[in-house]
């Protein structure tokens, strides 16, 4: 099934994934990881989006952030990969691309599916076997969300701050979310949406974004015509060949 066209709204958030090229990996070791970091809040504020939650993996970003003026989002990744990948061409002694292409991204219902791609992103390690606790994991944003540590990239979405009053309450709040493992369906749902560039929400949250944008968001059905179609089509060409027929006897009798 093919990518729909990539759209980038403004206040809307975006679960955005970018792999290493033929799945290498991209970090080496612990500089690596806060050079990226850094650098992506750098990016984040010159080209105004709210990076909300992310994960880096030793292969791969995951990132959850909205833009706050238009082309917000290709901006900051464009100048993001530009500046990351001079840093370890240069301190490895490498030349080439490190990514696999551009990355892939997915508008998000975030009434409804925010905080769940926020649990979906930050427990990759887990599910990768990286660590045993998401705690344990320092290049993502659950510690911040878990109120361990504070995150310098990390702008909060609404939806995190109404959990609670209190910094404390919210991080309780939030760890709650993840006693319960994934569904396993819900987790493919995400995965085939960051994969296909369709939209993450129900079909109202679908309407507004094609209202919004003019373009389809939802992929063309596949198959044949349904019978009843195919029929209609045929009656059709009968009915025009009849007419043609006609119209040529007409001519040859001067009528």
């Amino acid at each position: 099934m093919p990518r729909l066209p990539r759209l980038n709204l403004i206040d809307i958030p975006q679960h955005i994934v970018q792999v290493g090229h033929n799945n290498l990996p991209c970090f080496f070791d612990e500089e690596d990881y806060q050079f990226y970091l850094d650098s992506l809040r750098n990016a984040a504020d010159q080209y105004r989006v709210d990076v909300h939650a992310y994960v880096l993996l030793p292969n791969m970003i995951q990132i959850i952030a909205t833009p706050r003026v238009p082309d917000g989002i290709p901006s900051m990744m464009q100048s993001l990969g530009r500046r990351y990948v001079q840093f370890v061409n240069h301190r490895y002694r490498r030349s080439g691309t490190l990514w696999a292409g551009r990355y892939k991204s997915s508008l998000i219902d975030s009434d409804s599916y925010l905080l769940t791609c926020y649990r979906y992103v930050e427990s990759r390690p887990i599910y990768l076997g990286l660590a045993e606790s998401m705690s344990d994991y320092f290049w993502s944003s659950f510690r911040h969300h878990a109120n361990i540590e504070q995150s310098h990239v990390i702008k909060d979405h609404r939806l995190y701050l109404s959990l609670g009053k209190k910094p404390q309450a919210r991080a309780d709040a939030y760890q709650e979310l993840f006693r319960y493992r994934f569904d396993r369906r819900l987790l493919e749902y995400i995965a085939e949406t960051i994969k296909l560039g369709q939209v993450l929400g129900g079909d109202v949250f679908k309407d507004k974004i094609e209202q919004i944008s003019n373009q389809r968001v939802r992929p063309l059905k596949r198959g044949r015509p349904k019978k009843s179609v195919k029929k209609k089509v045929a009656n059709t060409e009968l009915e025009s060949a009849g007419e043609s027929k006609n119209e040529s006897v007409n001519l040859e009798a001067g009528l």
